[in-house]
């Protein structure tokens, strides 16, 4: 090798050495883009979507999928409460046929419970570790879905949440003016039991990404914590990091949540939906039922978030 490629090559591991010293969290560090597996997962017939990749960042030759491993096939989505792809565009719930919705058996002698659920931008929802339904849409345009399940309290509920990404591996999307801007996240869910999505659920970070400066992440505990990391994107390519934790074993139904953090409500605004029909069209059935919007503490920067709650 020449010998400025040598030297170029030095530096560029040195400053990468220094970049990882700066971190002492439990993290897995990734460095720039994901190796594309799927181009996009999904094309809206009827309305316009964003692309929607799946792809592997590997560290110390262990596999992470970004921005999430999901069980997306057809038989599992949940039945649609709104979804322009579909033509299925209710003006509120009133224009719902709710005996349509098909309910998933838990427990036979149990109680049959219907819930609405908005997530920016996936989710996937089990009940006592039963896989209950799946979103139809990884990433936009923004749909809502409706769920019927059988279960005898008290139970659990566990929804896994992904905020998608159009750059695969750096946790930011077309947005804003900027190439690689990163996205925001949220779910709110309510159910016909009277459960409601707050801060008494416990929600845990397990991919964080674009991450600038290594220095920024900061870890107390079991909190991943990364107020201070740069928010503002990017007009071009920058190389930047990935944080990933690995997925406890059977999380859906373990009862490791209960050390986790406590989840962060948010409001309408701060979570932008009042342009959002998927959402609006059910305001009542949302924010009306008492529920809240809920994330992680970061609410840009942290792109895959599990969710746990129990229904006592």
């Amino acid at each position: 090798m020449p010998t400025k490629l040598l030297l170029l090559a030095s530096i560029l591991c040195l400053t990468c050495s220094i970049a990882f010293a700066e971190y002492s969290g439990t993290a897995q560090i990734a460095k720039g883009k994901a190796q594309i597996q799927i181009k996009n997962l999904f094309s809206c017939e009827n309305g316009r979507s964003r692309v929607s990749p799946i792809g592997i960042q590997t560290i110390n030759g262990k596999e992470f999928i970004v921005p999430a491993e999901v069980q997306y096939e057809t038989k599992k989505f949940a039945s649609d409460l709104y979804n322009e792809c579909s033509n299925i565009e209710p003006q509120s719930l009133a224009e719902v046929d709710l005996s349509s919705v098909p309910i998933v058996e838990i427990d036979k002698d149990g109680e049959v419970i219907t819930g609405y659920i908005f997530a920016d931008n996936y989710f996937e929802l089990y009940i006592n570790g039963k896989l209950v339904g799946v979103d139809s849409v990884p990433f936009t345009p923004f749909n809502s879905n409706i769920v019927k399940f059988k279960v005898k309290k008290p139970y659990e509920i566990a929804i896994k949440v992904v905020d998608w990404e159009e750059n695969s591996g750096l946790g930011s999307e077309n947005n804003r003016g900027k190439q690689f801007h990163p996205g925001d996240g949220g779910l709110i869910a309510s159910f016909s039991d009277g459960t409601t999505t707050n801060s008494n659920w416990k929600a845990q970070t397990f991919y964080t990404s674009p991450i600038y400066d290594l220095s920024c992440v900061e870890e107390k505990g079991n909190q991943r914590i990364t107020k201070d990391c740069d928010v503002n994107g990017s007009d071009k390519y920058e190389e930047t990091y990935s944080l990933h934790w690995d997925i406890p074993l059977d999380w859906q139904s373990n009862d490791i949540y209960k050390s986790w953090p406590n989840a962060v409500e948010y409001t309408e605004d701060e979570i932008g939906v009042s342009n959002k029909k998927a959402y609006m069209n059910f305001q009542e059935q949302f924010t009306g039922k008492g529920s809240s919007f809920i994330w992680s503490s970061n609410l840009v920067l942290d792109n895959l978030i599990l969710f746990k709650y129990q229904v006592k």
